[in-house]
């Protein structure tokens, strides 16, 4: 875009109103232009004088102000993309049937871009036969409705309603500006398992071999999948930074001994199986009872490795009729070839159907937010894939296996 990219950021009346401030900040502070647009019942949780102090834009709720400028229709008419934050049960009530009764519910009417809805109430209100119909009336007409996350809700109650997270609402956020039919609902009953961080494998009590992997782009994986309808559980090994994906089911490990057996436990009725874990190839042979102590000769010790087991050929290899299995290669080039040499003997060897390769090094891939490389399939077709946002990548990947599954 040639200017800054319009959000008009919905607030509904529910106690997690306040964490649209923060996607609000994160909005404004990423150089988006955003108009606060919150309902009656919102503003008795979080005044207008915070909202408009945030964004530099004035605040209303009803069709009465700034008649002249018709704003109950230009707001609308104006946005690239409309976010609810949150959208409690009577806001999706009433979004799904058309209602027109204040400013937030007129723009929801207007609005012509990507319109995304961020649900957050009691478990009991989110399961309730006439809010799963309102979502699925929603959807049914192109909107995002993302699934809520699971913990504490108001009071000592704790269960599935609870808002996503700022950082990850953000994420979908920018999702959507760069690529508005990201999010189909086209996952709808396929069972995905996807594995995302590093492994450590233990030296001593203090000491681990490891890698830089950050689970950012495995953390992407499992988010578009899972607001694509997807059965999601997340294999994670060693993210405690990244907000836990809403709507998907995290399984948390160390070694690659434990990744490759939670991985092969939820690979068991799998449709989908994604190996976006950076794994160690190799462990200390032995485990140092005590913290390896330096010598008074100045020596240093001797580690001796033991080769890992190599867990996508073994998902390969024990793989169900009709699975489709993902693989994931960091590499560089050295005298025995580039990046994509390696990639295309790793394909060979390890007989995945899809290897999305990355060229690794300082600033590529591992602990920054952009990612970019190639997709390899088996049957001998490759496709670059952009850079962009690691959900950008995500959501090309689920592209190309929802067609891979309908074949």
């Amino acid at each position: 875009m040639d200017r800054r990219p319009r959000v008009v950021l919905g607030v509904g009346g529910g106690i997690a109103a306040y964490k649209a401030c923060e996607v609000l900040r994160g909005l404004t502070e990423s150089g988006h232009d955003v108009r606060v647009v919150p309902t009656e019942a919102a503003l008795r949780f979080v005044g207008a004088a915070t909202f408009e102090a945030l964004s530099g834009h004035p605040v209303h709720t009803g069709v009465f102000t700034e008649v002249p400028d018709v704003q109950h229709v230009r707001v609308g008419k104006d946005a690239d993309l409309v976010l609810v934050v949150p959208a409690t049960a009577d806001l999706l009530a009433r979004a799904a049937h058309g209602l027109a009764d204040d400013l937030l519910t007129n723009t929801l009417l207007t609005a012509r871009c990507p319109v995304a809805f961020f649900p957050a109430m009691h478990t009991e209100m989110w399961e309730h036969p006439a809010t799963r119909d309102n979502v699925a009336l929603l959807r049914s007409r192109g909107a995002v409705v993302t699934e809520p996350d699971s913990g504490r809700l108001t009071g000592a109650d704790t269960g599935k309603g609870r808002l996503a997270d700022p950082r990850e609402i953000l994420d979908v956020a920018r999702l959507l500006l760069a690529r508005p039919d990201a999010l189909p609902r086209d996952l709808e009953g396929v069972r995905v398992v996807v594995s995302a961080g590093g492994t450590r494998e233990p030296l001593d009590p203090v000491r681990y071999l490891g890698n830089r992997s950050s689970g950012k782009q495995g953390y992407a994986l499992a988010r578009v999948a899972a607001q694509r309808g997807a059965a999601v559980t997340l294999v994670a090994a060693h993210t405690l930074a990244l907000p836990e994906p809403a709507g998907v089911d995290l399984v948390s490990v160390s070694t690659a001994e434990q990744l490759g057996k939670a991985v092969r436990t939820a690979a068991a009725d799998a449709d989908v199986v994604v190996m976006a874990a950076a794994v160690a190839d190799f462990r200390p042979e032995s485990l140092a009872e005590h913290k390896i102590k330096k010598a008074d000769d100045g020596s240093a010790p001797v580690v001796t490795l033991a080769r890992n087991p190599d867990i996508l050929a073994g998902l390969v290899a024990d793989r169900r009729p009709g699975q489709l299995i993902v693989g994931f290669a960091a590499e560089t080039g050295d005298e025995r070839g580039g990046v994509l040499d390696h990639a295309r003997r790793k394909l060979a060897r390890k007989g995945c159907d899809l290897l999305v390769v990355n060229a690794v090094g300082e600033g590529r891939a591992f602990e920054v937010e952009e990612n970019t490389g190639w997709l390899l399939s088996a049957d001998g077709e490759e496709r670059k894939l952009p850079l962009g946002s690691k959900s950008q990548l995500a959501a090309t990947l689920w592209d190309v296996v929802f067609q891979s599954l309908r074949r």
